[in-house]
């Protein structure tokens, strides 16, 4: 079977909003998705069809829409590329958030999975590396303000020496401390060291190349349904309590 063409970029919007919507209700409707992409009936139908025959949807008409396992997976890239082209322009490049925003909407079509995968490690390595974090982000800021970049210069060089000499002295008096993603709070980030055991979570992040190394994010605790909601490595996921004492993370020194 040859295999089909990609989908244009405004193909990849209609799918990127079935799959939040169907992430928020369980399924879609085509008047959700015509609300949520401001655009008519008759465009969310054409469209819908075309996703369907490509067999990234089920759908019939006056009936609710969910995404077959092939389209749930590229949705969930096209998701993806969005939120690591948004944390690269709000955390790297100190974009306005709407501005990130839209621009990762116009981005996230044509880039490769190669770059995508340099900006993932290029935020994270940002993260972790004692020359980057808040204070060099702030250094960037200044330097696209000022009309003047090199006014303080050396001052900025001097600063960044002291704060490079507290953090490896921090890496080398402090004990490593290792915890489980039980332990993360709500906000924090840290280095995932391993996943204990086996089951789906293993799997899950090993189809998603999640390993050693990566940052994850924890984003929100649910206390009704003891599930906890993660970011790393531009994915969204949501974990069950069972599967939190499993993965076991190395917690980053402050910036």
């Amino acid at each position: 079977m040859p295999k089909s063409k990609p989908l244009s970029a405004n193909m990849e919007d209609y799918l990127e909003t079935i799959y939040h919507i169907v992430s928020e209700k369980k399924a879609a409707r085509a008047k959700d998705i015509a609300v949520r992409m401001s655009v008519n009936s008759a465009s969310v139908t054409g469209a819908l069809r075309l996703l369907a025959e490509k067999g990234h949807i089920n759908y019939a008409p006056y009936d609710v829409i969910t995404l077959t396992p092939e389209g749930e997976t590229l949705a969930r890239d096209i998701v993806r590329r969005h939120e690591i082209l948004k944390d690269f322009l709000t955390k790297v490049l100190d974009v306005e958030e709407a501005e990130a925003e839209e621009n990762a909407c116009k981005m996230e079509h044509a880039i490769s999975p190669g770059i995508i995968d340099r900006l993932v490690r290029f935020v994270e390595f940002i993260q972790i590396c004692p020359r980057g974090g808040e204070e060099w982000i702030g250094g960037f800021r200044q330097f696209c303000e000022r009309d003047d970049a090199f006014t303080g210069c050396e001052n900025a060089i001097s600063k960044c020496l002291n704060d490079l000499k507290r953090r490896q002295k921090h890496f080398q008096e402090t004990k490593r401390e290792v915890i489980t993603l039980d332990n993360l709070a709500s906000g924090q980030v840290a280095r995932l060291i391993r996943v204990k055991g086996r089951g789906s979570i293993v799997d899950k992040l090993k189809e998603l190349d999640i390993t050693p190394g990566s940052i994850i994010e924890l984003e929100a605790v649910s206390g009704s349904d003891d599930r906890v909601n993660i970011k790393v490595r531009g994915y969204h996921l949501s974990l069950r309590k069972d599967d939190f004492s499993k993965i076991e993370l190395e917690v980053l020194p402050p910036s």
